[in-house]
């Protein structure tokens, strides 16, 4: 599906039915490694949510890119589809990496609006040079998977993954690098010079007080995890955890406790709400 906001043309998929629920992707992929993670979780009670995957502008399928400077405007953007595809309903919002970014800032717009969000492996400090960051670790590898890779896959994988496996490269390739291979990368480029937004976006949203899930990778070295638990008193219906073996890609390396997390989110989310 396409959606048009101004001379932008937003690429996006919906499945399901009732509690709409906005996935947010991570810098540079698209929608694809929020429907490899998510979807599973949805096995079972489809019916239930009705499900939003956005390609953000610039990457995926979403390739108009006029007009976006920065994120405050890439955050223009994601606002303005949410009035078109979903005007005047209450959702929830789920963003992994920038995603997560995003999703802040629309909690700190929509405030009332937003039932609850899910943030993976969040991006919560623009700057990577003012970022807490564990040393990259891989913990476990599999010696006959990496001797079939080439050298640039071998590198490819093992510069941001944990546990590098058979299912975890296929899925990394499939869901993630798959994505990145179709990203604007000069729009990007001038992304991350603004990459910040211009206000104080956990200022704006707090106190935050709808069920909330922060799930953070413990041996994650692109974004970290002790700077969200710096932001965590604005959040007090969240729970947050840090998983051991799991890195930037913790969905693809703990799917279990993701998907056993998530699940948990979504029944405070339908609790909190009155059962509705």
């Amino acid at each position: 599906m396409e959606c048009s906001i101004g001379d932008v043309k937003v690429h996006y998929h919906v499945y399901g039915s009732g509690r709409p629920i906005l996935m947010i992707h991570g810098f540079s992929l698209d929608h694809r490694v929020m429907t490899g993670c998510m979807e599973p979780v949805f096995t079972g009670r489809v019916e239930e949510w009705k499900r939003i995957y956005i390609d953000l502008p610039g990457m995926g399928q979403s390739k108009e890119v006029y007009g976006i400077q920065n994120s405050d405007d890439m955050l223009d953007v994601v606002l303005q589809f949410i009035d078109r595809i979903i005007p005047d309903e209450s959702f929830l919002v789920a963003g992994q990496s920038y995603g997560g970014y995003l999703a802040r800032g629309i909690i700190a717009k929509r405030k009332e609006q937003v039932d609850g969000a899910a943030f993976i492996c969040p991006l919560i400090i623009a700057d990577m040079n003012g970022r807490t960051l564990p040393p990259h670790t891989v913990i476990h590898q599999d010696e006959q998977l990496l001797s079939r890779l080439s050298a640039e896959e071998r590198e490819e994988f093992r510069s941001i993954s944990v546990v590098l496996d058979e299912t975890n490269w296929r899925r990394y390739r499939e869901e993630i690098l798959a994505g990145a291979a179709l990203a604007d990368e000069s729009f990007l480029d001038k992304l991350k010079k603004q990459y910040a937004f211009s206000f104080d976006v956990d200022e704006r949203l707090s106190p935050y007080e709808k069920p909330c899930l922060f799930l953070l990778g413990r041996q994650d070295a692109i974004t970290g995890y002790e700077d969200a638990w710096r932001i965590l008193d604005r959040f007090p219906r969240a729970t947050f955890a840090v998983l051991d073996r799991a890195g930037h890609n913790l969905q693809l390396e703990q799917p279990a406790l993701f998907h056993a997390m998530v699940n948990e989110w979504l029944n405070r989310v339908v609790e909190n709400a009155g059962g509705k």
